[in-house]
């Protein structure tokens, strides 16, 4: 975020630079030393950074102050960059066979079931709420995306043979991001702030069609296409060596800059890169060359695998798995901590007391039981899967994404009130519930000798 773009004060002044500095650089070192005890605690790192954004925010200290109706255009950026960074690690992680049935799972979550829980929430905002349709709509779609970087304890498996329930919760978190974006953009065009068109053509033909189909082909096409490249350029000229981060961030700018430009989801485009480029192929070199090449490659071990033609994609996918999961932590980090600042900016809702349970106890399961049927889940699987639809990063993205395109009034400050609410409660209760349920399906697994 942009320094105008926070008020921040210590001791009643305006925070400076230095005093700005100093609060990072303590709060990144605290991270790092209590790491390891955290780990060993029932809770998140999300739920640490929730309460520490609190306690720096006005319900606190009052130090760092952040508005989501006059700052939501940097808080949507900010936001958005996040989810980027998250769904581009977990199209890394990914490594089922796209022929693997759990692909199945995955996309019904994603897609159909994605769209049932907008459909439930719109009822219910109209319903119980009192919603009109439109900002109905507008809150099914905030509210549907489901976000499992927030729980680390249910994160997805590398490997061809990953967990079927970590696999699918992580492969819908990533999809839904961008196939949630089209009825966010349908509640703001029945609210008259988006063009639908004449009988809504051009948000199911533009907005929902081109921009999930075409999202994922850009991305994997330039995921295949720039991953090859660099693989080539390794072991062919041994060039384009080393700056594996700047691969990372490029990758994600390009697939976004290029699906955004072509009116396709940005989102899916970043996610398919991921999932592409972790599956470019080596390059063996079958020319006279291969003898002389293969001895340079093999004779500095580790540091010459990127060059080696039968090691080069291996090595570049680990490093940049391993820069992308330590920019996730910091993404993580700091879009929770606004989170927590940005709390006080809930106002009283009556029905916030039996709107959140709904969701998260009739809505999500609901959902779960009727887009899935016919999936080869046990009962146990089915629970675990319906329980967990975390609300996190894309939410508040798709919340400033709102508010930046004109809502306001009334029903700002109900979504804003609503969402936060919404996101705070899962921070907590998915956070606190992780580990014990995920060690119980663990034992079932072991017990019962079940794949």
């Amino acid at each position: 975020m942009h320094p105008r773009d926070v008020s921040a004060k210590a001791n009643g002044h305006v925070m400076t630079v230095a005093h700005g500095s100093l609060l990072i650089g303590l709060l990144l070192i605290t991270m790092l030393l209590t790491g390891t005890l955290l780990a060993r605690l029932p809770v998140s790192a999300a739920m640490v950074y929730l309460g520490l954004g609190y306690l720096l925010g006005p319900g606190g200290m009052g130090i760092v102050e952040a508005d989501p109706f006059s700052q939501a255009n940097a808080l949507a950026l900010m936001s958005e960059v996040a989810v980027l960074i998250s769904i581009f690690a977990i199209g890394l992680k990914l490594n089922a066979p796209l022929r693997d049935r759990r692909w199945i799972a995955a996309f019904r979550l994603a897609f159909p079931v994605m769209a049932m829980t907008v459909g439930l929430i719109a009822c219910v905002g109209v319903l119980g709420l009192g919603l009109p349709l439109g900002a109905a709509v507008l809150l099914g779609g905030i509210l549907a995306p489901t976000d499992p970087v927030l729980a680390t304890g249910i994160q997805a498996e590398s490997g061809t043979s990953p967990d079927r329930v970590r696999f699918s919760l992580a492969g819908e978190g990533a999809l839904n991001d961008g196939s949630a974006f089209p009825f966010v953009l349908l509640g703001l065009g029945l609210l008259g702030l988006h063009p639908l068109g004449s009988l809504g053509w051009h948000w199911l033909v533009v907005d929902l069609l081109w921009s999930t189909v075409g999202g994922l082909l850009i991305g994997a096409v330039l995921g295949t296409l720039i991953g090859t490249l660099v693989v080539y350029m390794r072991t062919r000229y041994r060039n384009a060596l080393g700056l594996n981060e700047f691969l990372t961030l490029g990758l994600i700018a390009v697939s976004y800059g290029v699906a955004q430009s072509c009116l396709a989801s940005g989102f899916l485009a970043v996610f398919a890169a991921g999932l592409a480029i972790s599956r470019v192929k080596d390059l063996p070199i079958t020319s006279k060359l291969a003898h002389e090449l293969l001895n340079i490659s093999a004779s500095g071990a580790r540091d010459n695998w990127f060059t080696h033609p039968h090691h080069a994609s291996s090595a570049m996918n680990r490093a940049i798995r391993g820069f992308n999961e330590q920019l996730e932590k910091l993404a993580e980090l700091f879009i929770v901590l606004v989170v927590g600042i940005l709390l006080p900016s809930i106002a009283p809702f009556a029905a916030a007391w039996w709107f959140i349970p709904v969701l998260f106890l009739l809505v999500r399961p609901l959902a779960i039981v009727t887009g899935m049927a016919g999936e080869p889940f046990r009962r146990d699987q089915m629970i675990i899967i319906g329980w967990f639809g975390i609300r996190g990063i894309g939410s508040i993205f798709y919340l400033m994404y709102a508010l930046a395109q004109g809502v306001t009034g009334p029903l700002a400050q109900d979504l804003v009130s609503l969402t936060l609410l919404t996101v705070a409660t899962s921070i907590m209760v998915h956070g606190i519930s992780a580990f014990p349920l995920m060690t119980w399906y663990v034992a079932r697994k072991q017990r019962d000798g079940t794949p």
